[in-house]
């Protein structure tokens, strides 16, 4: 027969558990328990040409890329933006990643994944297809907007690319305004974007020259084709091709036909 438990003994059982309220887990205790199970989000430091920034990732991807004046700053950020918390990372960085970071003129790696959950269809649409943008060369807001069948959205396409939480690895640098010129970027404003775009050998300051002189598309006199002003490297385009063209239609009226490669306009 099972032996009752005695009153005080049951009363210093009830005192003991109601003590645990006051006992809190160690602040690893989460971020492991989220790991162990797959779940949780990490954040790398690594450099860029811009400076340092933070590279969050969950299971799913990589979720988000920023610069920050603290860890604490970033955390802060992307609990804000997201509405989950973020831990800094043990292990290092896939060296995939700290490429990509460190020299973004590589083309992009096909194993890089991201996690893009909370954006819309169109939101997630417009970040891959400027992922579809060779380092070196830029397109307009406009084409990105025609590229996945809603010309009329240029306006949506630049707030859905001025809201990307995966820059430098989504690279919305390579996105200019619509009559050529560099525009702004939500990694450090346009001073950064210029310099991203140096990097991978887009000679921002030429493209501002061509906008200026309202030059939107160069053409070729043996191919009869016109081309995005940094379409295969901008050096040798405007080098090999002369003919300036200031619309689609002067191109056109021309008898000259767009290129196949980067797609300046919709072909007959």
């Amino acid at each position: 027969m099972k032996r009752a438990q005695s009153p005080q003994t049951t009363f210093h059982v009830e005192r003991s558990l109601r003590a645990l309220r006051a006992e809190k887990a160690p602040a690893s205790l989460l971020p492991a328990v989220l790991r162990r199970v797959g779940l949780g989000d990490f954040y790398w430091t690594l450099d860029s040409p811009i400076g340092a920034v933070y590279i969050a990732h969950s299971r799913a991807g990589i979720s988000m890329v920023a610069r920050a004046a603290s860890p604490r700053a970033f955390e802060r950020e992307f609990l804000r933006r997201f509405g989950r918390p973020v831990t800094a990372e043990t292990s290092p960085a896939p060296a995939s990643v700290r490429a990509m970071i460190r020299k973004p003129a590589r083309r992009q790696k096909a194993d890089l994944r991201f996690d893009l959950r909370g954006l819309s269809a169109f939101e997630r649409s417009v970040l891959l297809k400027a992922l579809e943008i060779p380092p070196g060369e830029v397109r307009p807001y406009s084409w990105v907007a025609r590229e996945i069948g809603q010309p009329g959205a240029v306006r949506a396409a630049g707030s859905a690319l001025a809201k990307n939480p995966i820059p430098l690895l989504i690279p919305c640098h390579r996105v200019v305004r619509s009559d050529g010129r560099i525009g702004n970027y939500a990694l450090g404003g346009s001073v950064n974007k210029r310099r991203l775009l140096e990097v991978e050998g887009a000679q921002p300051e030429t493209l501002e020259r061509l906008a200026a002189e309202g030059v939107r598309y160069l053409g070729n006199a043996a191919g009869r084709y016109y081309c995005f002003p940094t379409c295969g490297g901008l050096t040798s385009l405007v080098r090999d091709n002369t003919i300036r063209f200031g619309s689609v239609r002067e191109a056109s009226e021309a008898g000259f036909l767009p290129c196949g490669e980067c797609r300046p306009a919709v072909a007959a």
